[in-house]
């Protein structure tokens, strides 16, 4: 069911069919994965990297070079745009499995993504997590363990903003 379980048998890379997922839970805290259409976050993302060949929460084998993460209840798969806060960069990702199931936590980055954004020396970074529907092409690019197209950087002022939000529902 999560990441790291065992390997075998693996779903080919798609975007059919989408999985919702029944409620479950990890270390007593129950999620329930949602559609959650218009999903836009704020918290810290971590990476991951170490598992690779084992079978996503999708069934698909996970690369830790790829652009992919991981989420506690989003479908799957899900496209989503990560920015980092400190540096206004931002990627698309596809979200193949569960996590981050450590606190204050909101998103789970494969350690191709981590590099991608810029963040995988930090270990952890503030992000902005929104969901998002790109092009076809992107799709394909990231299916294929490739990056989607580049996006400019979020200016400051708009960073600051959001790093607002963050201060705001930290409280």
């Amino acid at each position: 069911m999560l990441s790291a379980c065992a390997g075998g048998n693996f779903r080919p890379v798609s975007d059919t069919s989408v999985l919702i997922g029944k409620p479950y839970s990890v270390r007593g805290v129950t999620y329930v994965p949602a559609a959650a259409p218009a999903y836009d976050a704020v918290g810290y993302a971590s990476w991951y990297g170490n598992e690779s060949g084992n079978r996503t929460a999708s069934g698909e084998r996970f690369h830790a070079g790829w652009i992919t993460a991981a989420h506690t209840t989003l479908p799957l798969p899900t496209y989503v745009e990560v920015t980092a806060l400190d540096t206004g960069r931002r990627i698309i990702v596809r979200i193949n499995d569960r996590g981050p199931f450590a606190r204050g936590r909101i998103i789970d980055l494969s350690r191709g993504a981590a590099e991608e954004l810029g963040i995988r020396a930090q270990g952890h970074s503030l992000v902005r997590v929104r969901r998002v529907v790109p092009s076809e092409q992107d799709r394909k690019r990231l299916r294929s363990g490739k990056p989607a197209a580049s996006l400019p950087r979020v200016p400051e002022r708009e960073l600051q903003q959001i790093r607002l939000r963050f201060s705001a529902q930290s409280r």
